[in-house]
């Protein structure tokens, strides 16, 4: 009986000793983190401070996101804060951090307000380059069906169409289909923010002072068919077309339109686009379901950089992609209309922390 005893207390030291629990101080808890609001850009050029500026850089500075703070498992990216807790990050090289993020146990988000801010092309018939748009829907401009414009029946406008309709600017009837009207919370291409905080987040930004593209006498001349374009930038509520496909045009232009008036039943009017809108509000109601976020906290906000079609006379082979001096521009007033935003939800955090902001009601 001793020998028996003897082999299990030895065994049981052993195994003690292995696994670190017979001796060793309980390990300190992590802090736990809870933004208040998160900026998110899509991409910088060079570093995030003191080089030529990118969608980051302007709130980096401005904000004061002085400290990094690593994300667990991920390598290429880390979150920026100040002490006020409005933390920043980029989701630079096409990788989509923020699941990550939001499974990060050091982080709780439920009660963080988000801004998705980046520059895109403008729509010349609604603003000016340098102008800000806060969305109230972002249109998913990526899974449609298409042929070729050359070869598309004389009354169609292009070849673009919704898959499971049977032509251009016509919803999808079969319920089989993506983006079938039968349950649009869950298949409409059009991805709605809170219209709540939305209105009141345009209404805040109003304060700001924009920087204004100065424009010559060729420029004007050039888009004298679209006024507003001509015009100094402005503060406006307009959705976000999100769509991988990198399109110019006034053919490309008119489908955008139609397409955004067709997914929010003609309540949208198209005014910005750009590349990852989509994809980010996809990936956000994916952490809404799982509770990790609140999606009535989201927020886009978007600045033209350059405009989506040429002006007059110039092919769109050779407008494209041509920003000239409006991406500083936009880069600068995305910021300027979004810090007043931040500072009032700071400014009243003990209210907002538990109530969305709203506008008073009008008597």
């Amino acid at each position: 009986m001793m020998r028996y005893f003897s082999s299990l207390a030895s065994t049981s030291l052993g195994l003690l000793f292995l696994t670190g629990t017979a001796f060793s101080a309980p390990a300190r808890q992590e802090e736990t983190l809870s933004p208040k609001v998160i900026v998110v850009a899509g991409w910088e050029n060079g570093k995030d401070t003191g080089d030529a500026p990118g969608e980051y850089q302007f709130w980096v500075e401005r904000l004061h996101l002085d400290q990094k703070v690593t994300i667990h498992g991920v390598k290429t990216q880390v979150l920026r804060r100040n002490k006020d807790g409005v933390y920043g990050i980029v989701l630079k090289d096409g990788i989509f951090d923020l699941s990550a993020l939001a499974l990060d146990p050091k982080f709780d988000l439920k009660k963080t307000y988000w801004i998705f801010t980046g520059i895109s092309g403008i729509d010349p018939k609604q603003a000016a380059v340098g102008s800000v748009a806060w969305a109230r829907w972002v249109v998913d401009g990526d899974a449609l069906r298409e042929i070729d414009d050359r070869k598309i029946p004389k009354s169609w406008p292009y070849g673009l169409w919704a898959i499971g309709a049977d032509k251009p600017n016509t919803l999808p009837q079969d319920p089989n289909h993506y983006g079938s009207v039968t349950d649009v919370a869950e298949l409409s291409k059009a991805y709605p923010l809170n219209p709540t905080l939305t209105d009141w987040a345009y209404q805040i930004s109003q304060k700001a002072k924009l920087s204004i593209l100065k424009l010559s006498d060729k420029d004007k001349a050039e888009w004298k068919n679209y006024p507003e374009a001509t015009k100094a930038p402005k503060i406006m509520l307009g959705e976000t077309l999100g769509a991988l496909r990198y399109w110019h045009g006034e053919e490309r232009t008119q489908w955008a339109r139609d397409w955004v008036k067709l997914w929010t039943n003609q309540k949208g009017r198209f005014v910005m686009t750009n590349e990852e809108s989509q994809t980010n509000q996809i990936e956000m109601r994916r952490l809404d379901k799982q509770e990790l976020i609140d999606l009535q906290r989201v927020m886009v906000l978007r600045s033209g950089s350059n405009f989506c079609l040429p002006p007059q006379g110039i092919p769109a082979e050779i407008s494209m992609g041509n920003e000239g001096d409006g991406q500083v521009v936009a880069f600068d007033n995305n910021e300027r209309a979004g810090e007043p935003v931040i500072k009032e939800l700071l400014k009243h955090w003990d209210k907002y922390q538990n109530s969305i902001p709203s506008l008073a009601p009008k008597k």
